[in-house]
């Protein structure tokens, strides 16, 4: 079976029910164009499953306030999570995801996601799937103490490398190529039986870079840290004087989503901490 087929016929493990289908038919009657991402598209493309109580929906940044109004009217709780990257509704128990950046301020969401979305289902629906290039680059820059991203990565290659759009997924990284290279280089030491799934002319082409780079110092004093990691690097913004990547332009971020979204760190530990007990 190919992945292409995988996607049109499986239906993964039991995950799916009222909720999620619900939420779908909300936005869906309000004509708000989504995406379905998360640990659903992880099974749908690599075949891991994994429990979790989130609903990931992708959404374009400009659609965001209408997707709360129309969930609101039916019900669910919402709100703003985050301005710079995240929105979320709740109902019962239940909790919907309205992603339309990464928490780094990068990866938005634009009309290319939709156009290369995947057909797939959700209990006999039928639905976009975020594409397999766009979900790597979400999570290639999740790099926390407490989650690391790079096994989706590698599993998702495992299975989608002959059919990934490779040129795409390079320029997708821009300048964060290196961050690109480093997964390739994991994934053949992950796999080493299956280190020829990579395009060698991928490889040869950022090993090319990385040789012409090394040669020349990068900016001074900028630390790219923070884009992988929320707390992590902390310390070089805050003490060793660096200047933190969030504040680049290219980057949507501004000093009050970095200070809210570091304000964040310790209500979420918290908040994991209460739920072990």
């Amino acid at each position: 079976m190919t992945a292409a087929m995988a996607i049109r016929g499986m239906q993964p493990g039991g995950s799916p029910n009222g909720f999620h289908c619900r939420s779908v038919a909300v936005l869906r009657a309000a004509e708000i164009p989504f995406l379905i991402g998360g640990a659903y598209v992880v099974e749908v493309y690599a075949g891991v499953s994994r429990s979790t109580k989130d609903f990931d929906l992708y959404i374009r940044p400009n659609h965001v306030k209408a997707a709360l109004n129309a969930l609101a009217g039916a019900g669910y709780e919402t709100e703003l999570t985050f301005p710079h990257w995240l929105a979320k509704a709740l109902y019962g128990g239940d909790k919907l995801d309205l992603i339309f950046r990464a928490g780094n301020g990068l990866c938005e969401v634009d009309d290319s996601w939709f156009e290369r979305a995947r057909d797939g289902e959700l209990l006999g629906l039928p639905v976009k799937l975020c594409a397999p290039e766009e979900m790597i680059w979400m999570k290639a820059y999740i790099m926390e103490r407490e989650r690391f991203d790079g096994a989706d990565i590698a599993h998702i290659l495992r299975c989608w490398a002959a059919e990934m759009d490779w040129p795409h997924l390079v320029c997708r990284f821009g300048p964060d190529w290196r961050v690109l290279l480093s997964h390739l280089v994991l994934f053949g030491y992950i796999y080493p039986g299956e280190r020829a799934r990579i395009l060698l002319a991928v490889m040869e082409e950022l090993i090319a870079r990385l040789r012409s780079e090394t040669k020349h110092a990068g900016p001074e004093r900028l630390c790219r840290g923070t884009l992988l990691s929320r707390q992590q690097y902390l310390v070089d913004v805050q003490e060793w004087g660096f200047r933190d990547a969030r504040l680049e332009e290219r980057v949507q971020m501004n000093e009050q989503d970095i200070a809210d979204w570091t304000a964040a760190i310790t209500k979420e530990a918290e908040a994991r901490k209460a739920g072990s007990l």
